[in-house]
């Protein structure tokens, strides 16, 4: 949200520099020009990131599971039969 408001203000700001000036074409080649930039640049939100973080941690938890139950399995079937 936080991003949001950063381009929110960012562009509260420019349209008030634009609307005192008579370039009205500038600020939206200048909204042109940011919105592709930021577009380069990938950004994801900090809900999108957290959810991520989330499901990582999840299938880290998943893996050291199944990794002990190989484990396990293994050990058994490496003992010889008494």
């Amino acid at each position: 949200m936080q991003q949001n408001r950063l381009f929110e203000e960012l562009s509260g700001k420019i349209s008030a520099l634009l609307a005192q000036s008579p370039a009205k074409d500038a600020e939206k080649n200048l909204r042109a020009l940011l919105a592709s930039f930021f577009a380069g640049l990938e950004l994801i939100t900090r809900e999108e990131f957290d959810v991520q973080a989330r499901l990582l941690a999840r299938s880290r938890e998943q893996i050291k599971a199944l990794e002990t139950r190989v484990a396990e399995l293994e050990a058994r079937v490496s003992k010889p039969d008494a």
